[in-house]
């Protein structure tokens, strides 16, 4: 929801999982959101451009938000062969 001047009042945003699609519950404190700068040829720092990943606790809890990160960062094109499709 929005004010008069356009700025969100919302308390809760959701938020899907970037590995699994899944909407992140309010009370999974367990999630983790990571911010990748993003950066020029020249390795200069972008200002104000990320890429985001946003992993649940249930996947974390099972030890595979490390294989998910590399997989999206190969598809992003972040990273190349290090995860085989």
């Amino acid at each position: 929801m929005q004010n008069d001047q356009g700025k969100v009042v919302e308390r809760f945003i959701p938020r899907k999982c970037s590995a699994t699609q899944s909407i992140i519950q309010p009370k999974d404190h367990a999630s983790v959101q990571i911010n990748i700068k993003k950066v020029n040829g020249k390795g200069d720092l972008i200002d104000q451009e990320f890429d985001s990943f946003i992993f649940c606790g249930k996947l974390r809890a099972g030890g595979k938000s490390d294989r998910a990160m590399n997989r999206l960062a190969c598809e992003m094109g972040l990273m190349k062969g290090v995860y085989k499709f």
